[in-house]
């Protein structure tokens, strides 16, 4: 039975390089479930493969889009299902790694099938927002859509404005799509999570920021400064990054913040993952268990 292997945990906790040497030992490659790793001009910041990493072992969803181009979960689920497809017809195993929860959702469980927003209804509600904040909208969503209003949360902008988004789309209300049933997938599906003691987490996080400093992170950053708009830059070490160009930060507070911030957001994933009881869970420097583990699972596929 072909095996799909979702190699997942926190960011920082050393997913890439273990999601290597086991696609190596399989001859398979490697699907990203990384959902920044996928804009091209966000090299260091999302700490994606590097041009060696990406010569031992075959990417997918690597670098893929323009800073400007709009992507969801649904059509990271849409185009990975049918790149399964074609890779099972060489491969019983394929390696799925990342730390996006909605993404690994995605290919395990689906999603349930919303409406393409369109461009113009995308602009209409962004500048609403930037021009009278999120309040407005959160009445709107409390009027259209009850339900969701009552579960949401309503200091994630971006999830709210999403929300409004498809009310006004589908003259719906948002909750009336999510269904929240589990697709059924024509392969076997094996979640290996990595963790390690939160000290040893924290610690691997502040060291890695400022690798990634060293490596050009700053300049990466005013590269795409004049794009910030962009929601593909809404994220950690880009927003503090622009609030130092903006003049509003010194450096240094922004290293810390950007330290901070993928601090707690390694939180949240953690608190996501646990949820999930089919996760095997390994220390990433228990590699020997890890693949003896992945060799079983190999074996009664």
């Amino acid at each position: 039975m072909n095996t799909l292997l979702v190699l997942l945990g926190p960011t920082g906790v050393g997913k890439t390089a273990l999601s290597i040497e086991i696609a190596q030992r399989l001859e398979t490659p490697v699907i990203s479930a990384d959902s920044r790793q996928l804009y091209k001009d966000l090299v260091i910041g999302t700490a994606a493969p590097d041009a060696n990493q990406l010569a031992q072992v075959k990417h997918f969803m690597v670098g893929t889009l323009a800073l400007a181009d709009y992507y969801s979960a649904s059509q990271y689920e849409e185009e990975v299902m049918a790149l399964l497809a074609e890779l099972y017809k060489k491969h019983n195993m394929v390696v799925l790694t990342g730390g996006s929860m909605m993404y690994i959702d995605a290919i395990c469980k689906g999603i349930d099938e919303i409406p393409t927003v369109t461009p113009a209804i995308r602009k209409v509600v962004w500048d609403e927002y930037e021009k009278d904040g999120l309040q407005p909208l959160l009445e709107e969503l409390k009027e259209k859509d009850a339900a969701h209003y009552e579960e949401v949360d309503r200091a994630n902008y971006k999830r709210v404005i999403h929300a409004v988004e498809i009310c006004r789309m589908a003259n719906r209300p948002y909750s009336s799509f999510r269904t929240r049933q589990i697709k059924k997938r024509p392969f076997q599906i094996i979640k290996i999570g990595l963790t390690r003691p939160r000290e040893e987490l924290c610690a691997r996080i502040n060291e890695r920021v400022d690798r990634m400093m060293d490596a050009g992170l700053l300049e990466e950053a005013r590269k795409v400064y004049p794009f910030r708009s962009f929601n593909s830059l809404n994220t950690v070490g880009y927003k503090e990054l622009f609030l130092y160009l903006d003049g509003t930060w010194s450096l240094d507070m922004a290293i810390e913040k950007i330290k901070r911030n993928t601090r707690v957001y390694a939180r949240k994933q953690i608190t996501w993952f646990k949820r999930d009881q089919e996760i095997h869970w390994f220390h990433p420097d228990d590699r020997e268990a890890v693949c003896s583990f992945m060799e079983r699972m190999k074996l009664q596929s």
